[in-house]
């Protein structure tokens, strides 16, 4: 049987769209377990580290000194923590209090993913994504892990926040969109990303 030029192309590109609608669609590797567990501890020393730094600004000075930490460690904190284990960390949300850590398209997918599991009766604690998705043409390693709203978080984040508190937040934040979190509810995630070598 003979195929012809024409139909050897119409073959090859339904070999490489999704039939009919047009887009591409190459199979990604798996992520490699040694990416996922340097992600899970890098995750794991960006949260101890910033809880130990609010908890000392909440030792020596209140939760007004505790909210200037936050805005100005936070960024250090991650940024440190991105170099020692050669992948940036950083944490995202649906409703962010600073507006630097708004999610991107894959990261808000796996936010209300997680928030679908949770609704569907799974426990956050046992939630994790990881990924290889392709950004501007590299392979890059993606994982994140929920951060549920923790009881003392709810000063800063819940529906019952002290006026000198809210005028804090208001001053550092002013577009600030992360109160009204009842404890246990999706707070945000610890979200990784590390290019790939070709």
């Amino acid at each position: 049987m003979k195929i012809n030029t024409l139909s050897l192309f119409a073959l090859t590109a339904c070999a490489l769209t999704a039939c009919g609608d047009g887009r591409t669609t190459v199979p990604m590797p798996e992520p490699a377990q040694e990416d996922i567990e340097a992600a899970r501890e890098a995750a794991g020393a960006l949260g101890a580290n910033l809880f130990a730094a609010l908890s000392q600004a909440l030792a020596d000075e209140g939760l007004e000194s505790a909210i200037a930490v936050c805005n100005e460690a936070a960024p250090a904190i991650a940024g440190d923590l991105s170099d020692t284990h050669d992948m940036k960390i950083a944490r995202t949300a649906l409703r962010v209090r600073n507006s630097a850590n708004a999610p991107d398209a894959w990261e808000r997918a796996q936010l209300e993913a997680f928030q679908a599991r949770f609704d569907a009766g799974e426990a956050f604690a046992g939630m994790e994504a990881a990924a290889i998705t392709v950004e501007d043409g590299v392979s890059t390693f993606r994982w994140m892990k929920p951060i549920p709203m923790g009881a003392p978080c709810a000063a800063c984040h819940g529906s019952d926040i002290a006026p000198s508190t809210l005028a804090a937040i208001n001053a550092l934040y002013p577009d600030d969109q992360a109160t009204g979190f009842a404890p246990g509810a999706l707070r945000g995630a610890f979200t990784v990303r590390k290019p790939l070598a070709e």
